[in-house]
């Protein structure tokens, strides 16, 4: 149980990190040069690392307390209760320990004693753990009678109906106790697969090097890839495409054989714990019904008229005969000038979110004022940006690297989207249900996002400008939308044909991928896609993280929906958004908490509330086109 939520909170943490994953740049700005208020104050958490220690001796104490309560869940309510309160405390505490370690470290990575400190939290928890793994095997044994029988016993096991029921409602697909100790025996085996493609991607494939324009030599890396194919020198994205998919095609057979591997320990899971496909095997554990996955791939499948009618507009703007593949990344405009100072960003940010109400705004401010956020980038400092939400009764923080630029005011005000579901989550809700369902993520931060670019498009009038903002905006509906549900489609696609009894090799996968590929870049009449570059399905890790992908999607589609509705619906649509969506934790299922606010994602209605958004914004960008046309 406590492995399941700490994977929860890891997964999230990551997810996080990568969506706004930024290059910082190169900067020899020391921690000790940047102002006190752009600077976290994790004093709030622990006053010093000495108190940290002594929590952390009371802790670790604490864990051998459990073993009082093993093999007695089921005798009465207030045995029960008792445990579950003594659970909630310590892991409430555990995680307070962790956050203030980790935060401490990502400050300068470069340190030993930060470093230190997260491994020994990092052992304690191991063994809190293990201390606690009676917990969940116990209350799946008790009939689900007996437990409404003990809540109405104790009223003050309510607050642990939805946790008991989450548990509970798995029962099917829970087996024997010698059986559980035999598959979680087997998970020592179950990363391999994603390890072996880790450390083989990042560490020992041999990466090409190309020369630059100016004659610089690079090696042409993920991080370097990424950078280039944004270039706007289309020689240099052309070769940049060609030599990086050259490079993994190399071994297309080795990821081939490792993906296949993935896909198979998938089945294994389905099949020893009773599902009828891996992809509910996967959605299951989180109630989310099979039936949104497929929604999702249907609508995008029913909608790629209004892709290929973006890609049209992509290549208009670019000036281009055709359009390629290595185009898709380059910029719609050329260099805007959209510079912000800190203040500035936060005034913008707070005006643009002000129609979520004065109580919102008022927990910015305090977000603002009171050092909640790590703003600067230092030397040896974390790269990229996140939320942490882990410090329950303290506040959530923010870590970010903000170089004065729009898009940095836009991962500031996504990162509050997270940090103001967590601070209304941990507010109204207790520890055992404050931590938000992974689906329901990307949610409150896309939808700040939206409320940005709304407000933002208000005050800026400069075409250009305008242009520019738009088009990011249209690209994060490509990216995030239309190419994350076309990985959702490949990984269903690949996990069938092995439940039918196929097996999966390199060549094979790649012909699977350039299908899906060219059906939705419209290979024949819109985008042309080399055959080369059927092997980008090497390059993406997340086809290792078991049908995880399709939440981003998902998550844009919700927080279109409730941003259209909060603008026009106003106050009422905010308090019930604030209310019913950022105060519920984990206390219902993620597609309830969902319908409080209107957007029922078992529907195709959010899904086509978000395509007809996409056609607003290039309806605005082709009539900002016609003007500038005739002047």
């Amino acid at each position: 149980m406590f492995k399941k939520m700490g994977v929860v909170l890891m997964i999230l943490f990551f997810v996080l990190n990568v969506l706004q994953a930024q290059k910082s740049k190169s900067t020899e700005i020391t921690r000790d040069q940047i102002p006190e208020k752009y600077k976290w104050d994790l004093s709030q958490m622990f006053a010093s690392q000495e108190d940290w220690q002594k929590e952390k001796q009371a802790v670790t104490a604490e864990i051998e307390k459990f073993k009082q309560y093993q093999g007695k869940l089921a005798e009465s309510a207030n045995t029960l209760l008792e445990c579950l309160d003594f659970y909630t405390n310590t892991l409430k505490r555990f995680y307070l320990l962790s956050a203030y370690a980790s935060q401490l470290s990502d400050q300068d990575t470069r340190e030993s004693g930060p470093l230190a400190m997260r491994q020994e939290i990092s052992q304690i928890g191991n063994k809190l753990s293990a201390a606690t793994s009676f917990i969940e095997p116990e209350i799946l044994s008790i009939d689900r009678k007996k437990i409404q029988d003990f809540i109405a016993q104790n009223p003050k096991l309510e607050v642990y109906k939805q946790f008991l029921d989450n548990i509970q409602r798995m029962k099917p697909h829970t087996l024997s106790p010698e059986e559980e100790k035999i598959i979680a025996n087997a998970g020592m085996m179950s990363d391999t697969p994603y390890d072996i493609y880790g450390i083989f991607k990042n560490a020992d494939m041999p990466r090409p090097e190309i020369q630059l324009p100016d004659g610089k030599k690079v090696r042409l890396d993920d991080s370097n890839y990424t950078l280039y194919r944004a270039s706007e020198d289309r020689d240099l994205r052309k070769k940049v495409f060609e030599e990086f998919f050259g490079a993994y095609k190399n071994f297309e057979r080795t990821f081939g054989t490792d993906l296949y591997s993935e896909v198979k320990k998938d089945i294994f899971y389905k099949t020893v714990r009773k599902y009828d496909s891996s992809l509910e095997s996967a959605l299951t554990p989180n109630n989310i019904p099979t039936s949104v996955y497929t929604n999702l791939i249907e609508s995008v499948n029913e909608h790629l008229p209004i892709l290929h009618r973006y890609l049209k507009l992509r290549k208009k703007m670019l000036g281009v005969d055709e359009l390629h593949y290595y185009d898709l990344y380059a910029p719609l405009v050329g260099k805007v000038d959209l510079n912000y100072s800190v203040e500035e960003a936060e005034d913008l940010i707070k005006e643009a979110l002000q129609p979520l109400g004065d109580d919102y705004v008022s927990v910015l401010d305090r977000a603002f004022n009171n050092r909640w956020i790590d703003m600067m980038p230092n030397t040896g400092k974390r790269s990229g940006a996140y939320s942490s939400g882990a410090a329950y009764d303290v506040h959530p923080y923010i870590l970010m690297n903000f170089m004065g630029k729009y898009d940095d005011v836009s991962t500031l005000a996504h990162e509050l989207g997270h940090t103001m579901h967590s601070y209304f989550s941990n507010t109204n809700q207790h520890f055992i249900n404050a931590q938000y369902p992974i689906f329901l993520a990307e949610v409150a931060s896309t939808c700040n996002e939206a409320l940005l670019v709304d407000h933002v498009l208000k005050k800026v009038k400069d075409p250009k400008k305008r242009l520019s903002i738009l088009g990011k905006q249209l690209e994060t509906f490509r990216t995030t939308l239309f190419r994350q549900t076309q990985f959702a489609e490949f990984e269903l696609k690949i996990h069938e044909k092995v439940e039918a009894g196929e097996s999966l090799t390199g060549d094979k996968l790649s012909e699977i991928y350039l299908n899906i590929l060219k059906k939705y870049y419209g290979d024949s009449t819109v985008t042309k896609i080399e055959d080369l570059y059927s092997i980008e399905w090497a390059y993406i890790p997340h086809f290792y993280y078991n049908f995880y992908v399709f939440q981003y999607a998902t998550s844009l589609c919700a927080s279109t929906a409730i941003s259209e509705k909060i603008l026009k619906e106003g106050k009422p649509m905010a308090e019930k958004y604030v209310k019913e969506f950022l105060s519920a934790g984990s206390s219902d299922y993620a597609i309830p908490i969902l319908q409080r606010v209107g957007v029922d994602m078992t529907t195709k209605t959010p899904f086509e509330e978000t395509f007809k958004k996409m056609e607003k914004i290039m309806d605005e960008i082709e009539a900002i086109l016609k003007e500038m046309d005739k002047k």
